[in-house]
C-alpha cells in the first residue's frame, strides 16, 4: 500500500479522501497549504501526493512546481475549476493526473493506483502497454518526424521535441496503432491505465498539448467526432 500526502485547505475534503484512503489500506499525511506540503516533502518520502489548486500561502501549481525541483513525486491534482488552461498548466508542471471537484472518491482511489502502477512500471524499468520494442525508430513525412520509441525521443525536422511524460505514452501508442480509429475508452484505458468514466478533458488535453509539440505535423492527429482520434501515417 502507499504512505499518500493529501493537501487541501478544506479540512472536509482531506477528510472524505483520507476515509476513502485508509478504508483500502494506505497511510495518510495531511496538509492544509501550499507551503506546508513542500515542507513535509523535503522531510518525508511520499508514494504520492494529491493536491488542490486554490490554497492559502501557496497555491497548489507553485508548490508542484517547488517540489519538482527536489522530488519526482506523482501528483495528483484537485480543482473546483475545469479551465483548460489549468490543466494545460498542471501537465507542464509534470502533474500525472488531474481531477475536477466534486469528484468521486473511489475513482480517485482508483486514479492513484493507475498512476502509482505506472510510476512502479518506470521506475524498474519494465515494459508497459506504450513501450515498443528495443531499437524500434519511426519516421515519416520523409524523415522530418522522428521518434525513437525505445530512447523516448521525438525529433521534429531534427530539433528535439520537449514533451511531458505522458505526451510521449499518447504519441507512442498512437503510433504503434497508426491509422487505426481509437475510441476515447481505449486511449484511456491503454495510457492512463484506469477505466472511462465519461471525462474526456484530460484526453483532450494531452491531444492538444500533443498537436502543439509536433508543430507543422500536428495534422497527423486526426479527430473522430463521436469516437475519438486516429494517427494517419498516409498524410
Amino acid at each position: 500500500m502507499y504512505n499518500i500526502l493529501i493537501v487541501d485547505d478544506e479540512e472536509m475534503i482531506r477528510r472524505l479522501i483520507a476515509k476513502y484512503a485508509i478504508y483500502e489500506g494506505h497511510t495518510v499525511s495531511e496538509a492544509g497549504d501550499g507551503m506546508e506540503a513542500v515542507d513535509l516533502c523535503k522531510k518525508e518520502n511520499f508514494d504520492i501526493m494529491i493536491i488542490d489548486i486554490m490554497m492559502p500561502e501557496l497555491d497548489g501549481f507553485s508548490a508542484c512546481r517547488e517540489i519538482r525541483k527536489f522530488s519526482d513525486i506523482p501528483i495528483i491534482m484537485l480543482s473546483a475549476r475545469g479551465e483548460e488552461y489549468d490543466r494545460i498548466n498542471g501537465f507542464e508542471l509534470g502533474i500525472d493526473d488531474y481531477v475536477v471537484k466534486p469528484f468521486s472518491p473511489k475513482e480517485l482511489m482508483l486514479r492513484v493506483n493507475a498512476v502509482m502502477k505506472r510510476y512502479n512500471s518506470d521506475s524498474t524499468g519494465k515494459s508497459d502497454k506504450v513501450t515498443a520494442s528495443a531499437n524500434e525508430i519511426i519516421e515519416l513525412a520523409d524523415g522530418g518526424l522522428r521518434a525513437d520509441i525505445s530512447a523516448r525521443i521525438v525529433y521534429v525536422d531534427g530539433k528535439r521535441a520537449d514533451m511531458t511524460p505522458k505526451e510521449y505514452d499518447l504519441f507512442f501508442y498512437m503510433l504503434k496503432n497508426k491509422n487505426i480509429a481509437l475510441t476515447r475508452e481505449k486511449l484511456i484505458c491503454e495510457v492512463w491505465g484506469y477505466d472511462y468514466f465519461g471525462d474526456d478533458r484530460t484526453l483532450d488535453t494531452h491531444i492538444k498539448l500533443l498537436r502543439k509539440s509536433l508543430g507543422k505535423y500536428s495534422d497527423y492527429i486526426v479527430t473522430l467526432r463521436g469516437v475519438g482520434y486516429r494517427f494517419d501515417a498516409e498524410k
